[in-house]
């Protein structure tokens, strides 16, 4: 097992592989800019280096910077977390030819799953269902004109390149195509550079079902499990849970199964997700996340296994200790994203913290990194924590979420959490009747 872990993100997650280390007995290294020096994950750590200003591009994505913060505090291994450099698979090679352990998938599963028409190829070919569309990337638009009406409308039209709702535009008729893929491409170009977009179906009320998979350097690979992420904003996830109130048992061991399997071809090497939108009874891939999700603590409430840890023995070259069969789906988790936005029209509202208080009691987790006095700055993500609440059931946990976002105090800044006193309140989502356009239907039903 490593000895020491360098952290390389920020906030809270930066904070949640600092506790998995230390209850490993792994010493911890954390990064910062000069605008997180007082962060909790910099004060918790056993060490910290600052790495540079403010701006991301200076700091948290600065690779000869975190390279350099590595070997001078001799870490052995770099855990990237989520976003910044945790899905670059240039970061992953750098890390690996000086000597360090790149805790993730290779350099070369990190580019095939970057890269939406690759991996769409990769998946189906072991597998794995896939939405209607083009094979690749369109050319022409009147190539994207003749695989639109074989598919039939709406299409959707994607970057080849990225993700999170950039460069995604919907055409409803052959009249809006061309415009949809002109505005596509120039966001995928600006965003990604590269313009590169293909085509697919676009569903009219689908769920967002992912299922998550650890895989090990000795062949074995075990999902835990899917996650319902349905409540989104523009592309974005707001609300998750598990495990979806849209599946039941066969369905979750038959779209799991699959999964499994198809990793177990491709060769994949630790914690991973596979995304599919589910509608009629039917999965359909969109994409896969190499890398620990925003959300995995719903995951490890009903399935009592610490992701991280396993991510840092799968790195260590350890093997799985659990079959799939030891893994039992045990009661029902939702997590809420606490943002510092406006819980409505989403503005940002960096600032500082004046008052501070997480809830608890049994089954209530506040993953967060604030505190009263922490002055959120404006540079980075807006989210300030996630609330998980597990119960035994699916109507114990929205009531005990209920009780723990009234409980939850968070002075000084606008937050998220009257969005979701609000939902948790909704019959739809009471009843688990909600697909991946209900948020934005109910935000400007009610004017926002």
């Amino acid at each position: 097992m490593f000895e020491k872990v360098l952290i390389a993100n920020r906030g809270e997650i930066a904070l949640r592989i600092n506790r998995a280390c230390k209850e490993m007995g792994i010493s911890t290294v954390a990064i910062h800019s000069t605008a997180d020096a007082e962060a909790m994950h910099v004060r918790l750590a056993d060490e910290s280096v600052c790495i540079g200003p403010p701006p991301a591009a200076q700091s948290y994505l600065n690779i000869p910077q975190i390279i350099a913060a590595a070997e001078i505090t001799g870490a052995e291994a770099i855990h990237p977390g989520y976003g910044f450099l945790s899905e670059n698979a240039r970061f992953a090679e750098i890390v690996t030819e000086h000597g360090l352990t790149f805790i993730g998938p290779s350099a070369d599963q990190i580019r095939l799953m970057g890269d939406k028409i690759a991996a769409k190829q990769a998946v189906k070919s072991a597998g794995i269902p896939t939405v209607p569309g083009s094979d690749g990337g369109v050319g022409s638009d009147e190539e994207a004109a003749r695989i639109a009406r074989d598919i039939g409308y709406p299409v959707l039209i994607k970057a080849a390149a990225g993700g999170g709702g950039r460069g995604m535009k919907v055409a409803r008729s052959e009249a809006e195509l061309s415009m949809a893929l002109t505005t596509a491409r120039a966001e995928a170009k600006s965003a990604f550079g590269d313009d590169a977009v293909y085509l697919e179906k676009y569903l009219q009320r689908p769920r967002h079902i992912e299922v998550q998979v650890l895989a090990d350097s000795f062949g074995k690979v075990l999902h835990l499990g899917e996650r319902d992420c349905s409540l989104q904003r523009r592309h974005q996830k707001v609300w998750e849970e598990a495990p979806s109130p849209a599946l039941n048992a066969a369905q979750r061991e038959e779209i799991g199964g699959i999964v499994s399997k198809a990793l177990g071809k491709i060769g994949y090497l630790g914690a991973g997700t596979i995304e599919f939108l589910f509608e009629d009874g039917k999965f359909y891939f969109i994409e896969m996340n190499t890398r620990l999700q925003v959300e995995h603590p719903v995951t490890e409430a009903i399935t009592g296994i610490d992701i991280v840890r396993e991510q840092l023995r799968i790195a260590a070259g350890s093997p799985l200790e659990i079959e799939q069969s030891d893994i039992v789906i045990s009661g029902h988790a939702i997590e809420c994203r606490i943002n510092a936005e406006n819980p409505f029209n989403f503005q940002p509202s960096p600032g500082t913290i004046t008052q501070f208080h997480a809830p608890g009691g049994l089954g209530v987790r506040f993953d967060s990194a604030i505190y009263a006095g922490y002055r959120i700055p404006p540079y980075y993500d807006s989210l300030a924590g996630k609330l998980i609440v597990h119960g035994r059931n699916r109507n114990e946990c929205l009531m005990r979420l209920r009780r723990a976002l009234d409980e939850l105090v968070v002075g000084g800044i606008e937050t998220t959490i009257p969005l979701f006193q609000h939902l948790v309140r909704e019959p739809d989502i009471l009843n688990g009747d909600y697909h991946i356009h209900w948020l934005e239907h109910w935000l400007a039903a009610r004017g926002s």
